[in-house]
């Protein structure tokens, strides 16, 4: 590894402690609330719901795997993080913008910000993965990409679980040929619940809605250039 890589290893190091780290109390006690709440939610509907979300993902899925292709133009991993970060910053704008405007909006134009802001990460996902020199059309890559997404957006246990899946990527992903989709949906949806509700608020909703999708922006970009990373420099030989 040269010196760039070897900054960016302990940067990884470092990051793995702070994801593997156990959340607030506060979101503790969230997640316990969530979880009842789901409980009591009749069978049929979260069938509806996960469907609606698949449905929703894949169309994303489809629409960013045709408007993007593989950056051929950085070969470094260090042009590769500076690409990355520059994207970073249009996204997180692109998101507090768009967070603002439905968040003024009140509760229809909020609840629109959902299908929206989701459409916003995956594309900038994809962006991610074509910087890093992944094809977005081969299946386990669009897989990879899923669970970046959940590493972002999941409880504790979910969280230590897929980022060991992502650690270990190459070896895990024969196993990984389908994800789960109740699980998916139900980990984003309590993770993010708390703060988009309050984007419905009339008064506050716009203030909210743009500090939120900028912050989410900003974690989900954290999470996925180091997964990009780990999975490079793992893969680079006497690394572990």
């Amino acid at each position: 590894m040269n010196e760039y890589e070897s900054k960016a290893y302990e940067e990884i190091l470092e990051w793995k402690r702070k994801i593997l780290k156990r959340s607030s109390l506060i979101n503790r006690m969230s997640k316990k609330a969530q979880v009842k709440i789901n409980e009591l939610i009749p069978e049929k509907a979260h069938q509806i719901i996960t469907d609606s979300i698949r449905n929703m993902v894949k169309a994303t899925l489809v629409g960013s795997n045709i408007t993007t292709n593989m950056d051929r133009s950085v070969r470094t991993l260090e042009e590769r993080d500076q690409k990355l970060k520059e994207k970073m910053n249009v996204y997180r704008k692109t998101a507090a913008i768009e967070g603002a405007g439905t968040g003024a909006g009140g509760i229809l134009l909020g609840l629109a910000d959902f299908p929206l802001l989701l459409s916003i990460k995956m594309k900038f996902l994809f962006e991610a993965s074509a910087i890093y020199g992944y094809d977005t059309r081969e299946y386990e890559e669009r897989l990879f990409i899923l669970h970046v997404f959940k590493l972002a957006f999941s409880s504790d246990e979910k969280r230590k679980e897929t980022f060991y899946l992502i650690e270990n990527w190459e070896e895990n992903k024969q196993e990984l040929m389908e994800l789960d989709w109740r699980e998916f949906q139900q980990e984003y949806r309590d993770y993010i619940d708390f703060v988009k509700m309050l984007q419905l608020i009339p008064g506050i909703g716009a203030v909210v809605g743009a500090y939120a999708n900028y912050n989410l922006l900003e974690h989900l970009g954290e999470v996925a250039i180091n997964s990009y990373r780990l999975r490079i420099l793992k893969s680079a030989p006497k690394l572990y």
